[in-house]
């Protein structure tokens, strides 16, 4: 597995090497914990593995975890997605600052989401499933959102938003996370 850093600090994309191929099809090793390991992540402790499948213009997003965070480890199994990770942590040099990857079935990137982001995607084939690890177990009332069209994230989906979950149209806003966060909003 090759290993790529982001341009946001603790941001890890691992690439799988190239895929054994053969009349039955392909196989490919999506992880391994000693390359995770070597690039700072600590991929032993991923207590949840959880998939979701979603439709073309699906917006999934944005969401992170309160209190402690979460890490994720997070690939597309089918089809391909837009995804976007924003800084949320108090103090990084970072903080507000988004980045985007496209995750796909082809390539194969497996993106480590360090404890402190919110994370969402938007589904850019028929389909998308997308598999993701957490080091945590969930708990609810550490959910966090912000809405997916805030205008001070100015996220570019890449294609028309057509569905969007009830719970993340009615998300707050990206000042709203800062204040419940107790951060100066940046001016």
């Amino acid at each position: 597995m090759r290993i790529e850093r982001s341009e946001l600090a603790d941001v890890v994309c691992f690439l799988p090497e190239e895929r054994h191929r053969d009349q039955r099809g392909w196989f490919v090793r999506t992880l391994d914990v000693a390359v995770a390991e070597k690039a700072g992540v600590d991929a032993r402790n991923f207590l949840q593995d959880s998939q979701s499948r979603s439709r073309r213009g699906t917006v999934r997003g944005m969401h992170g975890r309160a209190g402690a965070g979460e890490a994720k480890l997070v690939r597309c199994a089918r089809g391909a997605v837009f995804d976007v990770l924003v800084d949320a942590r108090p103090g990084s040099a970072a903080y507000g600052c988004s980045a985007t990857f496209r995750l796909d079935d082809e390539e194969g990137r497996h993106l480590y989401v360090p404890p402190g982001f919110l994370h969402g995607f938007q589904v850019l084939t028929e389909w998308a499933d997308v598999c993701y690890r957490i080091n945590r177990e969930h708990d609810p009332a550490e959910d966090v959102a912000v809405r997916y069209d805030d205008p001070e994230l100015g996220i570019r989906w890449p294609a028309p938003v057509s569905v969007v979950s009830d719970r993340d149209a009615r998300a707050g806003s990206w000042r709203q996370l800062v204040h419940g966060l107790g951060v100066v909003p940046p001016s």
